[in-house]
């Protein structure tokens, strides 16, 4: 997987003779300045000390780097940035893997050194980056018990030269872009990271993280000499103004801007006027057969700034709910026990508003402006956080919809975790055809908790939610409602074994769900009404070259719809990934075969569900590089007579072509196609949904922040005999 840190722990508890080294930060006031070429040339380097002691994390965890892959790490700060100076020495040199990608797609295919910081000192999030041996960057933030994010992408400047025995980097962070307390801040924190996937797709790092530890980011190493240079710059001001011009065709040209500045070190503010927001990676393709809504990453940078501090569950704010903003304003402060957020966007028409029911998710047109705010507060523990937060979605004359809560999470000991959300909702707007309208006012609850326990020997987790049927939240993620929720896992780790090959860590597991209802005296649905429920026995394997397999069986029990049968849905649930050879970045799929449930026609049949990858990438003449991405889906389920009753197939081929770490060309390619047959013992007709996407897109990057698109696109949607194309233009300058 991308991130080990959060998916899999490490095999064995490390003995007390293992410690992190310290960095230490050397002064840098001397000029010339570095200048950031790789090569670690200026006398600066000479006398600054090094960090050098590294340990296997993959495959064998807790044991020293061996010496052929020695690296060393120095770090020079003035008042403007740090400057890491890395030397990473490989007795295969010839066989490093990396070449030109996109920005953030640096992975452990490919030989890369990732820095991890954490400004607070706290434990709770990390501002990382990754640079692979081509000077490709991946960066975001981490937080504490959630998936890597991404989105953030830091005006970091890197270069790396390639030699005859390994290579050398020099990396520039901007003060500027970390964030940390005014004053009485904990120590600074880092971990570095260096990928070897050519002997032994090995990982280093130069902190020992142990099994069973419910923090990763609390084993992180203090920066020593930080003290001087957090006082100096605290008080130092930075703004940023990125205007943006996009022309599109069959439009006239929008002319928006966005304003970042930091006045002094706790505080961060954001604005933003007519933004366009339609240039957003496209996802795979996601099938049509679910009646449940399912969320999108974010990307867009005016969400990205305090994601450290929203730091909360899916449900209480779903950024992309806002879809169209006219303007947008948001503050963010932090000091050394607490930290805030909030903020305020005016949307305009055009959205989805999604409100969770029972069994489906309703989507309704936004027929209307609307205000959209949130804001949210935590206060920092030694042993967790506790924070409050409220949203409000105003419709106007049409009414609104308040959500406040308030939120947790606590180390236990013993690697054990709990984390809880409470929030309550008050809604006055209701909708029609004609979009939202003022109704009688509905309440409801939403309770959330989640317990963790991780030991050499187990890793498992309790979830518990209960959502009641009134409860609505506009500004988050909420695709059902009047249901409660169970889910546990217990894993018990089985180690290191060889079945013909050496296998570094495996797993075995059960999976428990069960979902039931409710009740709602409104709409007559019934309390304790199953909805689906779950028992899946499986076993986990992780072996060379990257290779992860799992397969289980999944015991499963599905409802359609109020008052339907309760269908059995036995079926075989597989998958597996790895990273062959250097020139395949990945190659995996994922399958379930057996009996599935046709919702529509409330009917059980034979049918599956299927997802390859493949993802390929090509060093090419002139240093030039490519990208292939190819993924492919299908869902379908019998009607008993041997033929498909639907099928729904999603198909994505994206390449592209990189001439330089600053120019690129991408072709993607995307179809979805719906297809069910005449179904008259159903009393369903036959019908067909085909949508298609085409689009090629030249970029151009100056540096951070500013940027030029050219880009062609042609997308089919529910008209067959419609294409509609559009060419636009877009270019962002950082001033």
């Amino acid at each position: 997987m991308f991130v080990p840190f959060v998916t899999f722990a490490a095999a064995a508890l490390f003995g007390g003779t293992l410690h992190a080294q310290s960095l230490t930060a050397t002064p840098n006031g001397a000029t010339p300045a570095v200048i950031i070429d790789g090569a670690l040339g200026e006398w600066q380097w000479t006398d600054a000390p090094a960090l050098e002691h590294f340990l296997e994390y993959e495959p064998s965890n807790g044991v020293k780097a061996p010496d052929h892959l020695r690296t060393s790490v120095k770090l020079l700060v003035d008042e403007h940035a740090l400057v890491f100076g890395i030397r990473a020495w490989d007795n295969q040199a010839a066989r490093m893997q990396g070449s030109l990608g996109r920005r953030d797609k640096v992975g452990t295919d490919q030989d890369f050194i990732g820095i991890w910081i954490d400004p607070t000192g706290q434990g709770q999030s990390a501002q990382f980056v990754r640079v692979n041996i081509a000077g490709v960057l991946t960066d975001g933030i981490s937080r504490r018990n959630a998936d890597d994010d991404l989105g953030p992408d830091y005006p970091i400047d890197a270069a790396v030269k390639v030699l005859p025995d390994g290579y050398s980097m020099e990396v520039r962070w901007p003060l500027s872009s970390l964030r940390f307390p005014y004053r009485d801040g904990k120590p600074w924190r880092v971990m570095i990271e260096r990928s070897v996937p050519h002997d032994g797709s090995r990982l280093l790092l130069s902190v020992p993280l142990k099994t069973g530890g419910s923090n990763y980011m609390a084993d992180m190493a203090p920066i020593a000499g930080m003290d001087r240079t957090v006082a100096a710059v605290r008080d130092r001001r930075f703004v940023d103004v990125r205007p943006e011009l996009t022309v599109r065709s069959g439009k006239g040209p929008s002319l928006g801007v966005e304003v970042n500045a930091r006045p002094r070190a706790d505080w961060v503010l954001n604005a933003t006027l007519n933004p366009d927001f339609s240039q957003v990676e496209i996802d795979e393709p996601v099938s049509g057969a679910s009646r449940i809504a399912l969320s999108l990453p974010e990307k867009r940078g005016f969400f990205l700034e305090s994601a450290d501090v929203l730091g909360l569950p899916l449900a209480p704010f779903y950024s992309r709910t806002v879809a169209d903003p006219a303007w947008g304003l948001r503050a963010t402060w932090r000091s050394a026990g607490a930290d805030a957020t909030a903020m305020s966007l005016r949307d305009r028409e055009g959205g989805v508003v999604l409100r969770g029911g029972t069994y489906e998710t309703a989507a309704h047109v936004q027929r209307h402006e609307t205000l959209a705010s949130f804001t949210r507060m935590r206060w920092h523990q030694d042993s967790g956080v506790v924070g409050a937060f409220a949203s409000m979605r105003d419709y106007g004359a049409a009414g609104s919809n308040v959500v406040a809560g308030m939120d947790g999470q606590r180390d236990l000991g013993s690697g054990n975790q709990a984390a809880w959300v409470a929030m309550h909702s008050r809604t006055t707007a209701g909708f029609s055809d004609a979009g939202a309208t003022l109704a009688p006012a509905r309440r409801g609850s939403y309770l959330w908790t989640q317990f963790k326990h991780n030991s050499n020997d187990w890793i498992n987790d309790l979830e518990l939610q209960a959502i009641s049927p009134g409860f609505v939240n506009d500004n988050g993620f909420v695709p059902q409602a009047g249901i409660a929720e169970a889910r546990l896992n217990l894993a018990k780790r089985l180690g290191e074994h060889d079945i013909g090959i050496k296998l570094y860590e495996s797993e075995a597991y059960v999976r428990l769900h069960k979902v039931v209802t409710l009740s709602h005296a409104v709409n007559g649905q019934r309390g304790g009404e199953t909805i689906s429920s779950a028992i899946h026995p499986g076993v986990w394997m992780f072996g060379p070259r990257q290779t992860r397999l799992w397969a289980e069986y999944g015991s499963d029990r599905l409802r359609g719809k109020r008052d339907g049968k309760l269908h059995d849905i036995p079926a075989l649930h597989a998958g597996f990934e790895t990273k062959p050879v250097a020139w395949i970045s990945q190659v995996g799929g994922e399958m379930v075969l057996g009996r599935r449930l046709d919702v529509e026609a409330d009917r059980v049949g034979h049918g599956g569900e299927l997802l390859g990858i493949l993802k390929l990438r090509f060093a090419l003449p002139f240093g030039w590089a490519t990208e292939l991405d190819h993924r492919l889906s299908r869902t379908w389920v019998d009607a008993g007579d041997g033929r498909a009753a639907f099928a729904d197939t999603g198909w994505r081929w994206l390449a592209m072509l990189h001439f330089s770490p600053r120019d690129s060309l991408r072709l993607l390619a995307q179809n979805m196609a719906y297809a069910r047959r005449l179904d008259a013992s159903a009393g369903i007709d036959a019908y067909a949904d085909r949508q298609l996407h085409r689009s090629l897109l030249y970029r151009h990057l100056w540096q951070h922040g500013r940027s030029m698109s050219l880009a062609w696109s042609a997308d089919r949607t529910r008209n067959p005999d419609v294409l509609d194309k559009t060419l636009t233009f877009k270019l962002q300058w950082e001033m």
